[in-house]
């Protein structure tokens, strides 16, 4: 299984080339490491955006995946999402292909912190940041846990306690590769399957695509769901024009825990 922006979008957070998102333009990791005021202006919308994702809770698509793994229709998931929301819906085989929100690394020593320490040190150094951001309210949060705010110039951010070196979220930027070793696993997942479902993903990035590629290569169908076309659709068995929470709740409803475990991620 390989889940998109679009599976979260009913917990609250959009995605990036939905047909209602909103008109979005992630920063690269060119950006964010060779400009000091990339780096300022991303941790200040992070410090306010990071907050809104951890409070999301998983919707009916994503206890849906759930219900299909404990029922062995479902061998596991490769999500390009980064908001943890299937392993707060009780996924257990899950391949965070962009990492994960709630973790920090350092670029050169490779320090390591929890998301929620670090903002800790931020609110110190920007003591109200977070309350006045807020008080203008309908904070827009995208799938990077990056929030829109008007005011950022005043925003100080932290270099690694460790080393003094360069601080970032453990999520793939856009022009940053997936680790090889994480794009492994999933392969070797796919190739484990019996077929390739995929929900909420218009694949327009390679990083996704490719495992419908793998699929196809070795044989394997390959259903997608998803609303407005994808990248895929010329690979896809079968494609289905719906949202993904009722079509996967429709499925976990369906296939009954005898059922050959022929849905896989």
């Amino acid at each position: 299984m390989v889940t998109g922006a679009g599976l979260s979008t009913d917990s609250g957070i959009p995605d990036y080339r939905g047909p209602d998102s909103p008109p979005s333009n992630p920063m690269t990791i060119q950006q964010f490491t060779s400009d000091p005021q990339f780096r300022q202006r991303y941790w200040a919308r992070n410090h306010v955006g990071w907050r809104h994702m951890a409070a999301c809770e998983p919707n009916a698509g994503h206890r849906a995946l759930a219900a299909l793994e404990h029922d062995g229709v479902v061998t596991g998931v490769i999500t390009q999402n980064v908001d943890l929301l299937h392993t707060k819906a009780g996924s257990r085989t899950v391949i965070n292909l962009h990492g994960t929100y709630d973790r920090v690394v350092c670029l050169s020593c490779r320090f390591t912190m929890s998301r929620t320490a670090l903002a800790d040190e931020l609110e110190a150094r920007n003591p109200g940041f977070l309350e006045r951001a807020e008080a203008v309210g309908g904070i827009a949060v995208a799938p990077d846990a990056d929030a829109v705010l008007a005011e950022t110039a005043t925003f100080r951010h932290l270099d690694c306690p460790q080393c003094g070196g360069m601080l970032k979220p453990d999520i793939v930027y856009f022009g940053e590769s997936v680790a090889k070793d994480v794009v492994q696993q999933a392969y070797s997942l796919v190739e484990e399957s019996d077929a390739l479902l995929v929900a909420g993903s218009s694949l327009t990035v390679f990083s996704g695509y490719r495992f419908v590629r793998h699929a196809v290569s070795h044989g394997l169908p390959v259903a997608i769901i998803n609303r407005g076309p994808t990248r895929g659709d010329a690979d896809a068995t079968v494609k289905v024009e719906s949202g993904c929470s009722e079509m996967l709740a429709l499925l976990a409803d369906e296939l009954s825990p005898a059922a050959p475990a022929s849905l896989t991620r």
